[in-house]
């Protein structure tokens, strides 16, 4: 059972759930890519394929760890936009947790880059009376989240 599951209230009910944009693993896609590129030159250049391809299975070593920390992130998040509240999990082993009631809530900022707009993924900032929610990176479909949270 997820964490939002666990923590609605009698009669609460769930909006709209979001997760983390694919976009995330970008940077272990990348290095993997990188260490595909630096193995397949190995074939390119006698008498140093052992040293380039202990550079790309490094690399390769390296690009494995980055996607299993990006998976790890995206398992660990939860996002969620009830009838009364906004959730917001963080973490598995050491979590944090944001919760702000809807009442409270002034404004919802959406940032989102060129790219973001085309893949359709970017941050949230949630204003609320006193203090807002951190700002929640990558998060797919911002769009959706604000309306949400804005069409009380």
């Amino acid at each position: 059972m997820s964490y939002v599951d666990r923590v609605l209230q009698p009669g609460e009910h769930v909006v709209v759930r979001a997760t983390l944009h694919w976009v995330v693993y970008k940077t272990g896609f990348t290095a993997l890519f990188g260490a595909i590129i630096v193995g397949a030159a190995s074939r390119h250049a006698p008498g140093l394929e052992w040293a380039i391809l202990t550079v790309a299975l490094a690399l390769l070593v390296f690009a494995l760890a980055l996607l299993l920390r990006a998976w790890w992130q995206w398992w660990g998040t939860e996002i969620a936009v009830t009838d009364r509240r906004v959730i917001y999990k963080r973490g598995v082993i050491r979590r944090r947790t944001v919760e702000m009631n809807l009442e409270q809530i002034e404004s919802v900022q959406v940032d989102q880059s060129i790219l973001g707009r085309i893949l359709g993924f970017g941050d949230i900032t949630v204003h609320g009376t006193g203090e807002g929610i951190e700002n929640i990176r990558q998060i797919a479909r911002p769009l959706m989240v604000r309306s949400a949270v804005t069409a009380r």
